[in-house]
Order: C-alpha cells, then sequence, then structure tokens
C-alpha cells in the first residue's frame, strides 16, 4: 500500500484532538501507513512525498469512493493553520480538497482528515466501517 502523509501547518494539537487522531491511526487497516507532521508555514514543502493535496474550503467536494483513490498512490494532504494555507501551497497542488462547506478550526480538520482516511482505507479494504 502506498504511503499517506499529512502535513499540518499549525502549532500542537489540543489533546482531544491529538486523541482522536491516534485512535484513528491506530485502527488503520494493515498495510497502511499514515505519517503525521507538523511544520511551520512556509517549510511544508520538504514533507511532501508522492501527489500533494492541499485542503482549502474552496477546494473540490469528493464522494467517499472518490477520496477513496486518492490513497491509491503516495500523497500528502497539507492542511493550512489557522490563517489557512499559503498561495504556493495551493498553486503546487495536484487537488484542492474541501472536507466541508463550513470552515473548520485546523486540530478538528486534522481528525476529519484522519477518519475519512480510516473510512477510506477500510472501504477499499472490505472492512464494515464504511457502510455506503
Amino acid at each position: 500500500m502506498p504511503k499517506l502523509h499529512v502535513v499540518a501547518v499549525a502549532a500542537r494539537l489540543p489533546g482531544w484532538a491529538e486523541a482522536a487522531c491516534a485512535e484513528y491511526l491506530k485502527r488503520m487497516p494493515r498495510g497502511y501507513e499514515v505519517a503525521r507532521t507538523d511544520a511551520k508555514p512556509g517549510k511544508w514543502s520538504s514533507f511532501v512525498k508522492g501527489r500533494l493535496v492541499a485542503l482549502d474550503e474552496r477546494g473540490k467536494d469528493l464522494t467517499t469512493a472518490q477520496f477513496a483513490a486518492l490513497l491509491k498512490a503516495e500523497t500528502t494532504f497539507v492542511i493550512g493553520g489557522p490563517d489557512g494555507l499559503e498561495e504556493s501551497v495551493k498553486k503546487d497542488a495536484a487537488l484542492l480538497l474541501r472536507l466541508s462547506s463550513l470552515t473548520l478550526p485546523h486540530a478538528l480538520a486534522q481528525v476529519v482528515l484522519l477518519e475519512q482516511i480510516y473510512r477510506a482505507a477500510t472501504m477499499l479494504t472490505g472492512h464494515p466501517y464504511h457502510r455506503a
């Protein structure tokens, strides 16, 4: 399985978000490796491996099945901090992805992203977590 990367341009997560992220990472199906990294603004590019997907409220909406297709190749998801993402991240991205039409705080966006990665991975492996 391809390696997946989540790069968060933000400060340390609050305890509740860290616990939720750790729980989804722990549950990940066998063969799925997801690395989480915190990056300072302007320092995200050294962490990018494979296809770059930038999370942005003006990005594209995907269904769970469409999102699952992103997991078939090495992908780096970049989440902005409180001030969003730098324009250079958006420009370099293969895809701008919207998790919600609502603006999410960066800690919650990380939890939602990891839950969606977990959901998509279980869908691809035939696990019953995702019920269509």
